[in-house]
């Protein structure tokens, strides 16, 4: 049994093909362009996501079945008959909506208890509705009766299989669906401005979804979830943390809506396989891989392999820090204004100095999240990959001021591994688990104090306006 997980990411798009024997392969990857026609947007071509998508199927060849995982939160509008796209790809990084959404704070309460989310221009809702405002074609569109407004997952699908349906995870990241009943909310959809005939269809993680060139699409995931699946999180407590454009921690809570609380972690939904819906809390580092990729741009760092170690001690111990807020701070801050920025430096500082506090301030990110995850204590193991999960420094530096033990798979493509298992359930079969590449164990250090002295670096980061 072959089954195709297309793993279309933030910086591009993977076909992995994952067998019952539990071997994992590659068969295609190809990146994609970024667009920035504002300080505060990110945006992508549809029609290049698409046309990667094709391509990665290609290559793979005959399979069984086939999964589809997506950004998640990053969202267009398109002709409901033809399948053109009538606006870009709004990526889950644009910031474009804060206004709007400052806007709309007396809503905050209501969208929170529904939805489980916060107004952030990082979820779909107000990403969509800004579309409907500003895009003339949209708006003719709606008028003719032929708007379809989504995520970038059921675009691609009725392209691909002649069917524009999203899965419940996904759908769980708009703003737009009620955590309680799994289905778009009426009320929601009139807080946002967003008109709920014009959202496609929400079906369980494990579904129909189509055929592609006769093969079965069976599952449909966001890709954190996906990964969340893949590195074999099924019990309460349960944890992974994902590094790639962004680090994205998720733990297991299991079979009921997690209760509120002040945590800035959210809930969301897992995956729904049957009648039989599982929960998870969330919690997001936006820029991560997107910190180093800009380090590099600006020629701050050589290349990734400058981050495997360094001689001198952890910077945030000698005074430096960096604070990785380029497209604001998510979890557990949910402040948008906030900037990045080094703190610290002095005229003895060195680009090393820098790269070093860079990867620290990644994995000190990361360690906030972590550290809110814990039900009834701190979270004691946690499974991470991603491609900052090669940096052996992040790894060790993430352990120790953690406190957990970092569990690392032998693939790191759990993204996709997860969207294969999923798939395979949908044939009524499952696929071997990968196995561990290596266990980092933490190391003793004064973790109370950098993560204190790094909490005054992110508050000068979110005062920098004042």
């Amino acid at each position: 049994m072959r089954i195709l997980a297309l793993d279309q990411g933030t910086t591009s798009t993977r076909g992995l093909v994952a067998d019952d024997s539990g071997a994992v392969e590659i068969v295609h990857s190809v990146r994609h362009a970024q667009h920035f026609p504002a300080a505060d947007r990110v945006e992508h071509d549809p029609m290049e996501l698409l046309a990667n998508l094709r391509a990665v199927i290609a290559a793979a060849g005959r399979v069984d079945a086939i999964a589809l995982s997506n950004q998640g939160e990053s969202c267009l509008a398109w002709d409901a008959v033809t399948g053109a796209p009538l606006s870009p790809v709004i990526v889950w990084q644009d910031r474009r909506t804060e206004a709007r959404l400052a806007g709309m704070a007396g809503a905050a309460p209501t969208v929170r208890a529904w939805a489980g989310l916060p107004l952030d221009p990082y979820f779909s809702a107000s990403k969509l509705a800004w579309l409907g405002d500003n895009e003339r074609r949209v708006q003719e569109a709606h008028r003719a009766g032929r708007l379809r407004l989504g995520t970038t997952d059921a675009f691609f699908l009725q392209h691909l299989t002649g069917r524009a349906l999203t899965d419940v995870t996904t759908a769980s990241r708009t703003s737009l669906m009620s955590l309680e009943t799994g289905d778009w909310d009426p009320e929601l959809c009139r807080l946002f401005g967003v008109p709920l005939d014009c959202l496609p269809e929400i079906r369980p993680t494990v579904s129909d979804f189509g055929e592609i060139d006769g093969v079965p699409v069976t599952a449909a995931v966001v890709d954190q979830q996906a990964a969340l699946y893949g590195h074999g999180c099924r019990a309460p407590g349960d944890a992974k943390i994902t590094f790639g454009t962004g680090a994205f921690a998720l733990a297991v809570t299991g079979p009921e809506r997690p209760a509120e609380d002040d945590s800035g972690l959210l809930p969301t939904v897992a995956w729904c396989i049957g009648d039989e819906t599982t929960y998870a809390v969330d919690g997001g580092v936006h820029a991560a891989g997107a910190a180093v990729e800009w380090a590099q741009r600006i020629g701050l760092l050589d290349g990734p392999a400058a981050l495997a170690g360094f001689e001198a001690a952890p910077a945030i111990d000698r005074g430096l820090a960096f604070v990785p807020a380029l497209s604001g701070l998510a979890a557990p801050h949910w402040d948008g204004s906030a900037a990045g920025l080094f703190i610290g430096m002095t005229g003895a500082t060195t680009r090393e100095d820098m790269a070093q506090a860079l990867i620290e301030g990644i994995a000190l990110r990361a360690a906030e999240v972590i550290a809110r995850m814990g039900q009834g204590g701190p979270v004691a193991r946690i499974s991470m990959d991603g491609g900052l999960a090669r940096a052996p420094y992040l790894c060790q530096f993430l352990a120790d001021v953690t406190g957990a033990e970092i569990v690392l798979p032998a693939t790191e493509e759990l993204t996709g591994v997860g969207a294969a298992q999923l798939a395979a359930l949908g044939l009524g079969a499952t696929l071997p688990a990968p196995p561990l590449r290596a266990t980092v164990k933490p190391r003793p250090c004064d973790r109370e104090g950098r993560m204190a002295r790094f909490a005054g670096a992110v508050d000068r980061a979110r005062g920098w306006r004042d």
